[in-house]
């Protein structure tokens, strides 16, 4: 798809400057390239992104500016699965966008995110004037912003590191600066002058594999910032340690490299997230549509040949969208079991108490609780359940042994994997 992409930006360029020779002198030599100034060139700013596949040389026609100031901007984690040459034009800044969209934007005013995370894993320092090309979305993040995809083209916020445009509808008080601003210059275009959306290069779904299913464990957490990110971590090493090779797939949250980067340091292979499957974000998707992210997700994962895989479902477990997740039909089908992480032991219990009501089971306790020792054993107490810390996790015995039980639970239910309708 990638090749075609730029294959047919590239026809469609040759085309549009073949248009502008005048045919009246038809020995007139065009240049190969655009010759410019030493002037000009020391004020080309130095290029941070991938280097673009199609040559610049020829006549400046309007596509080809446009194809020269995309190359120029910096291209954030969001946009990763979509080839820089896949983007021939810059539409008009006209009409509504629509989550996953893909747009170059003007740096207006600093706020509370000063860095862009890039394609390559770099966090790009910010500057009024910078552009950028990130993607629309949707935000839910309690300790951070809430907000939606904007109905116009007007100014809007960058919401997150990751790269999402959006409109701040409101955002934690601890954020003094309020959102990073930015301006809309225009959509990415096609060859076709369609509109680029991040689901045209998502994975193709893919049925389950039939000969091996391997046990799916997830992490989930009692609110934002609860140490979700990190007991994944620390169990992806645990289960390594116990000589498995495992997967990890993030199913809900907004679209970011820090989570993804640290899980491949951490020796998890794959690492996938819901940008791979052309989401920007989950926040106002319908349960359908999250529970389908989470079936691709586990999918593509199995056919890789992981022994095992861990889960990470973002935010707490009464938000929205990952409520619906864990009480949905799915859920239980296909995870094996949960680790909860807390903030404290009564946010522990009342997880507990709201877990339990659920199909899938508990397993046990983790999160930031865990740094501090009476929290742990009020917890453990009121609860019942083991409570380990990041370095109990990370050893092959915890590890095993509740990759062993998750692997029991799913025994007794039918169709561990679901396949695609």
């Amino acid at each position: 798809m990638r090749d075609v992409a730029e294959l047919k930006c590239a026809i469609m360029d040759k085309n549009h400057r073949r248009r502008t020779i005048n045919t009246s002198t038809p020995k007139q030599v065009l240049p190969d390239r655009v010759v410019l100034s030493e002037a000009e060139m020391s004020a080309m700013p130095i290029l941070d992104m991938r280097p673009a596949r199609q040559g610049l040389g020829g006549l400046m026609t309007q596509m080809r500016r446009d194809r020269v100031r995309l190359r120029k901007a910096s291209w954030a984690f969001t946009t990763r699965r979509v080839p820089q040459g896949a983007a021939c034009c810059i539409l008009p800044p006209k009409g509504r966008p629509r989550a996953g969209d893909l747009v170059i934007a003007r740096i207006d005013a600093i706020g509370h995110h000063k860095v862009l995370q890039l394609v390559n894993g770099r966090r790009r320092h910010l500057f009024p004037g910078d552009k950028i090309v990130v993607a629309y979305g949707n935000r839910y993040a309690s300790n951070q912003f809430e907000s939606e995809v904007p109905e116009t083209m007007g100014p809007c916020h960058l919401v997150a590191g990751g790269g999402i445009a959006s409109r701040a509808l409101s955002w934690h008080v601890r954020i003094t600066k309020g959102p990073t601003a930015i301006t809309p210059i225009g959509l990415l275009g096609n060859a076709d002058g369609s509109r680029i959306n991040l689901r045209d290069f998502a994975l193709d779904p893919v049925e389950p594999p039939r000969d091996f299913r391997p046990t799916p464990i997830a992490v989930v957490g009692t609110s934002m910032d609860a140490g979700k990110t990190q007991t994944c971590v620390y169990l992806v090493r645990g289960l390594i340690a116990g000589g498995l090779r495992i997967g990890y797939a993030k199913i809900t949250g907004t679209g970011a490299g820090g989570d993804y980067w640290w899980m491949y340091d951490a020796g998890a292979d794959p690492v996938l997230d819901f940008t791979d499957v052309g989401m920007p974000s989950t926040y106002l998707l319908n349960p359908e549509e999250v529970e389908s992210t989470m079936v691709s997700l586990v999918n593509h994962v199995a056919h890789v040949g992981v022994d095992a895989m861990v889960l990470e479902v973002a935010d707490g477990i009464l938000q929205r969208e990952t409520r619906a997740l864990l009480s949905g039909f799915v859920f239980p089908r296909v995870v094996g079991g949960i680790v909860l992480a807390a903030g404290d032991s009564m946010g522990a219990t009342a997880g507990f108490h709201w877990l339990r009501r659920q199909t899938t089971p508990l397993l046990a306790l983790s999160g930031l609780i865990t740094a501090a020792p009476l929290q742990v054993l009020e917890a453990r107490e009121a609860t019942g359940l083991p409570v380990f810390d990041r370095s109990e996790l990370g050893t092959a015995s915890v590890a095993m042994e509740l990759i062993s039980r998750a692997q029991n639970n799913l025994k007794h239910r039918p169709s561990p994997i679901i396949g695609i309708d």
